[in-house]
C-alpha cells in the first residue's frame, strides 16, 4: 500500500486514512498531531528514492550556501566601532549601518523632531491592532470609522507640521518612515478606489461598466515607474503657474491609482466567486442594491479576495522604491545615497543586505498576517 499512488487523505478522529488510486483504504494510525505531521513530512521528503535524492541534494546546496553567508553576516562581521577603520574583520562591516542608522530610519528629518515620527508610528500600530487584533466590542465599527477618517490627516500634521508644530518639508523625509508613509497613504487611495472600480465593472449599467473598464485597463497597462515620472516631472508643466502640488503627494497619488487598478481586479474575482443565490436571497428579503452590496456581497467578496489584496499591498510596499527616480529617498534610496559618502565607499553589500532584510521582514509579516486573518474568517468546514 505504501508504494501505491495516494488519491487522498481522510481524517478518522484521532487517526487518518490514505485512499489509494484503486479505492482501497489504509489506516495510517493515531497519535499526537505533531507526530502525524512529522510522519507526513518524512513521507513527503523521503517517500521514494527520487524524493530522497532531491531532498539530500537541495539540503546540500543550502548548506553549501548558508555556511559562508553566516560567516560573512555574523561570525566574521564587525559590530563595534564608529568609523571605517574599525572594520578589521573579513566579514560584513555593520558599523556602517550603525553609523547611518538614523538616516535609514528617518532620512534627513531633523533630529530634534523625530519624536513626531515615532508618535505617528505608534498611532499606526495602535490603529492596526484596533482594526485587526481586538475582539468585537460595542460600537467597534464607529470607532474604526473615526480612526480611519481622523488618523490620516493627523499623521500628515505630525510629520509635516504647521498649527503649532515646526514645518518639516517633504524633501527632508526619507528612509523607512517614507516607505511606510508611501505604502499606507497609497493604500488608503487604492483600497476604496479599487472596490468602487470593481463594483462598477461588475455593474449591469453599460456606461458605468465601460468607464470602469477603461480606467482599470489604462492604469494596469501603464508602468508604475512611468506614472511616477509623469506625475512628478511633467504634471507641473501642465498646471497653471503658481498651482504647485507637492512632489511626494504626486508620487502617492500615482502609486495609489496604479495599485487601485490591480486591487479592482482582485475584488472583481471575489465578486465573481459568489454564487448568484446570495443576491437572490437578499432580494427576496427586500434588500435594495446598496444594502445587498454592503451587507451581503462585499463582506464575502473581500474575504475571498483577501490573499490577492494582500499580495497587491506587498507589491505596493516594494514598488515604493521606484520613487527614487524623482529624487525621493525612501529606504532603498537612503541606502544608495549613503554609499556616495567617500568614508563608506564599497559597503554596498551591507547597505543592500540591511535594506533588503527590512523589506523581507515587512512583506513576510504581511503574508503571515493575511494567512491568520484568512483562517480566522474562513467559513466552517473550509
Amino acid at each position: 500500500m505504501r508504494g501505491e499512488a495516494s488519491a487522498g487523505l481522510v481524517p478518522l478522529g484521532a487517526a487518518s486514512a490514505e485512499i489509494a488510486s484503486d479505492g482501497r483504504l489504509t489506516i495510517l494510525g493515531a497519535g499526537p498531531r505533531p507526530a502525524r505531521r512529522s510522519r507526513a513530512l518524512a513521507r513527503a521528503l523521503f517517500g521514494t528514492p527520487l524524493d530522497a535524492a532531491i531532498t539530500i541534494l537541495v539540503a546540500g546546496l543550502l548548506l553549501w550556501a548558508a555556511v559562508p553567508l553566516v560567516r560573512w553576516l555574523l561570525l566574521d562581521a564587525t559590530f563595534r566601532g564608529t568609523t571605517r577603520e574599525d572594520c578589521t574583520g573579513t566579514g560584513a562591516c555593520w558599523v556602517f549601518v550603525r553609523a547611518r542608522f538614523g538616516q535609514f530610519m528617518y532620512g534627513f528629518y531633523p533630529g530634534d523632531q523625530r519624536w513626531r515620527v515615532d508618535l505617528a508610528g505608534l498611532g499606526l500600530v495602535a490603529s492596526a491592532l484596533l482594526l485587526f487584533a481586538t475582539p468585537p466590542f460595542p460600537r467597534k465599527r464607529i470607532v474604526v470609522a473615526l480612526a480611519v477618517l481622523c488618523l490620516p490627516p493627523l499623521g500628515v500634521w505630525l510629520l509635516y507640521g504647521g498649527f503649532g508644530l515646526r514645518v518639516v518639508e517633504t524633501r527632508d523625509w526619507g528612509g523607512l518612515m517614507l516607505t511606510v508613509f508611501l505604502s499606507v497613504y497609497a493604500a488608503l487611495i487604492a483600497v476604496p478606489l479599487g472596490i468602487v472600480l470593481a463594483l462598477g465593472r461588475a455593474s449591469r449599467l453599460p456606461i458605468i461598466r465601460l468607464i470602469c473598464t477603461i480606467v482599470i485597463e489604462f492604469w494596469r497597462g501603464v508602468p508604475i515607474i512611468a506614472v511616477i515620472f509623469l506625475a512628478s516631472l511633467l504634471l507641473p508643466l501642465i498646471l497653471p503657474n503658481g498651482a504647485g502640488i507637492d512632489r511626494l503627494a504626486r508620487a502617492v497619488v500615482g502609486l495609489g491609482l496604479c495599485i487601485a487598478a490591480y486591487m479592482a481586479e482582485a475584488v472583481r474575482g471575489g465578486l465573481q466567486a459568489l454564487p448568484p443565490g446570495q443576491r437572490e436571497a437578499a432580494a427576496a428579503l427586500g434588500l435594495g442594491y446598496w444594502r445587498t452590496t454592503g451587507l451581503v456581497v462585499l463582506p464575502q467578496a473581500l474575504r475571498v479576495s483577501l490573499p490577492a489584496l494582500t499580495n497587491e499591498f506587498i507589491a505596493l510596499v516594494k514598488n515604493t522604491s521606484l520613487v527614487l527616480i524623482v529624487s525621493i529617498f525612501d529606504l532603498l534610496g537612503i541606502a544608495q545615497a549613503a554609499l556616495a559618502d567617500p568614508a563608506w565607499v564599497g559597503k554596498t553589500w551591507e547597505a543592500y543586505a540591511f535594506a533588503g532584510s527590512i523589506y523581507w521582514i515587512a512583506c513576510f509579516g504581511l503574508s503571515r498576517w493575511s494567512r491568520r486573518i484568512e483562517a480566522r474568517t474562513a467559513l466552517p468546514g473550509r
